[in-house]
């Protein structure tokens, strides 16, 4: 077994075990910890893939950024006083878990039934070679240095205007 194949196997069990408990928990915060369990997990899947990019953007912005914002607003909720969805509606149970049996049994296809492809055709390879964080910085600094350089202006420009709003309502 390589250790391409092995990597495989420990990352999908990560996201998939971290998938599962994120849903069957009944308290919110330790739901949002086992997604950002899924998201580390689906970043190595995706540095398995050769998509550094989207490896690095996923932990940063979605288990950085995004589960800050996720647990800011599960706090203010406060999630313990609010009545089980599914219990009042039994039905919306039994869709939710015929769509998964449906995916889990698409998967099981997949997985046992369908052969991967043994060779890399040229264009796979470039497009892997598309991938990398340096292909894609050496096209946003040539290529795309104005449109690049633009967005980064109108962010702070939004960021000083923020600013002077917050501080007209302060004073």
């Amino acid at each position: 077994m390589s250790l391409e194949i092995l990597l495989f196997i420990v990352f999908s069990l990560i996201s998939v075990i971290s998938a599962i408990l994120m849903i069957t928990r009944s308290n919110a915060v330790i739901s949002a910890l086992y997604l950002i369990l899924n998201f580390a997990g689906l970043a190595g899947l995706y540095l398995l893939l050769n998509a550094q990019f989207i490896a690095v953007t996923q932990v940063i912005v979605y288990a950085g950024a995004i589960m800050v914002l996720f647990l800011f607003v599960i706090m203010l909720l406060k999630p313990e006083h609010e009545k089980k969805f599914l219990e009042a509606k039994p039905k919306l149970k039994i869709f939710a878990v015929a769509i998964a049996a449906i995916i889990f049994l698409q998967l099981i296809y997949l997985l046992f039934f369908s052969k991967p492809s043994e060779s890399l055709s040229p264009e796979m390879t470039k497009s892997i070679d598309s991938g990398t964080i340096e292909a894609i910085g050496k096209q946003l600094y040539t290529n795309y240095l104005l449109p690049f350089e633009a967005a980064g202006f109108l962010l702070l420009a939004a960021t000083v205007g923020a600013l002077i709003l917050a501080k007209k309502k302060i004073e």
